[in-house]
């Protein structure tokens, strides 16, 4: 080893050491404080993109950088220098079941105990039991689960298992609709300035407006006619990038029905309305539609792993029977993870969370239109089920202005990826009513300082 290498791992091994303790405190001091803050800026200025500095911006005051996150727990996250925020965006439905739930926690840590990832050849247990509760609990008689470690992942299976199930490649997404950034993903995504980077993409997709059946017929006909039959529907049963969008009365059923005339698969993307988001375990049961595949992922590892699955019929998946090698994924389905993912869809069920979801949603969203009185300048309509709530502005200024007064008084909230006029609301199933008295409050004295340009 040269004497420049040496050097290098001597400097690199005193950085470890510093972050290594650092890892173990439980709070720091302020002088902590400061170097951990001007390590995590300089980090992501020179190493990790110095974007995101610039997006921060847009949800904090006077130009500084938004809070360097610390800890969690509940309904709540710190920053590292103690302050805390009542987290409305959770994580963009990750954090169903609140942040750090103790009992994800210890599922987690007693699983690392004995054994952190699978062999790859052997038989995993819990893969194969949390398998079995997900085929319990999805809608109808999906049955075979595939596990990855992200939303896109999910969708990236769901497609493949779809065009699988027949020679068909012609496969129907929406406008609005966000089913991830992977080329087979965001083949089915809409927004431009995601897809345009890297045209061409996936052939075979065409893309319809969101909730109009009567295009979606004439898609199907049109296809058929030219010999380009449809393969797969994939849809959000609420599109939650989009704006928090939800569709017609009677749509889901009646695309539901479509696919089955023209025998295609129906995909639901459920990565963020699935594990109680919208009142109901999952949005297809709000809808009382069974989809031919479901897509899981964010809010199934408790806020505390990643994990994700599609969930599907014995009809589809059993062409992966003879060869299960056909797509596979090293860390997916992984005895951590999964043990989360069980602890989670216990907690949901013991807290009866999916309820829960649906009532204080409802609270929720009559005191937000409350607020919102006297502002119709400001607010253009506020919308949502259970706790999954969209507030849509007249403008992208006026959404970022009311982003950064929320920030400013310790609420986060966010804008939505496709629709940046549309901030969210997503908190923990577990946030109390007082957290959202405040954050009805907050919005309200917000919105009379927000001013009209």
């Amino acid at each position: 080893m040269t004497t420049k290498v040496q050097q290098k791992y001597t400097e690199v091994t005193a950085y470890l050491k510093d972050v290594l303790e650092m890892i173990e405190k439980d709070s720091v001091t302020e002088e902590e404080a400061k170097w951990i803050t001007k390590e995590t800026v300089d980090g992501f200025r020179e190493h990790v993109n110095p974007g995101f500095l610039e997006y921060r911006k847009t949800v904090t005051k006077d130009g500084q950088f938004a809070a360097v996150e610390w800890s969690d727990e509940g309904s709540h996250f710190t920053d590292v220098n103690g302050r805390e925020y009542i987290d409305c965006l959770g994580g963009f439905g990750i954090y169903n079941v609140g942040h750090r739930h103790p009992k994800v926690v210890k599922a987690v840590s007693d699983q690392l105990k004995r054994q952190a990832l699978h062999s790859q050849d052997l038989l995993d247990p819990l893969r194969a039991m949390l398998a079995k509760v997900l085929a319990q609990i999805t809608p109808g008689d999906l049955k075979y689960a595939f596990f990855t470690n992200s939303g896109t992942e999910s969708v990236e299976a769901a497609l493949k298992l779809a065009k699988n199930y027949s020679d068909r490649q012609t496969i129907i997404s929406t406008t609005r609709a966000f089913h991830g950034k992977s080329l087979g993903s965001l083949s089915g995504t809409a927004k431009n300035v995601f897809r345009k980077p890297f045209l061409p993409l996936i052939p075979g997709f065409r893309h319809i407006p969101y909730g109009d059946i009567d295009m979606m017929r004439k898609t199907f006909e049109a296809c058929a006619a030219v010999g380009e039959d449809v393969a797969a529907v994939i849809l959000e049963p609420i599109q939650g990038e989009g704006g928090i969008i939800i569709p017609p009365e009677g749509y889901l059923k009646q695309v539901r029905e479509l696919c089955d005339e023209y025998d295609a698969i129906l995909i639901f993307d459920e990565v963020q309305t699935g594990m109680g988001r919208t009142g109901k375990m999952f949005a297809a049961d709000l809808f009382e539609v069974e989809p031919d595949i479901i897509c899981l992922a964010k809010a199934l590892g408790g806020g505390v792993m990643p994990i994700g699955a599609i969930v599907a019929k014995e009809k589809v998946f059993k062409n992966w029977f003879d060869n299960p090698f056909v797509h596979t994924t090293t860390f997916g389905g992984n005895p951590l993870a999964c043990a989360a993912a069980l602890a989670t869809i216990d907690v949901l069920i013991e807290e009866k969370l999916p309820e829960r979801a649906a009532e204080v949603g409802e609270y929720f969203l009559k005191g937000l239109k409350e607020a919102a009185k006297g502002h119709e300048d400001k607010v253009l309509e506020i919308r949502g089920v259970g706790l999954m709530i969209g507030i849509e502005f007249h403008s992208d200024e006026i959404g970022y202005e009311v982003s950064k007064g929320m920030f400013s008084n310790g609420i986060l909230v966010a804008g939505t990826l496709v629709n940046s006029k549309t901030i969210r609301i997503e908190p923990p199933l577990t946030i109390s009513y007082e957290e959202v008295d405040t954050v009805i409050q907050t919005f309200k004295k917000v919105l009379e300082t927000v001013k009209v340009q």
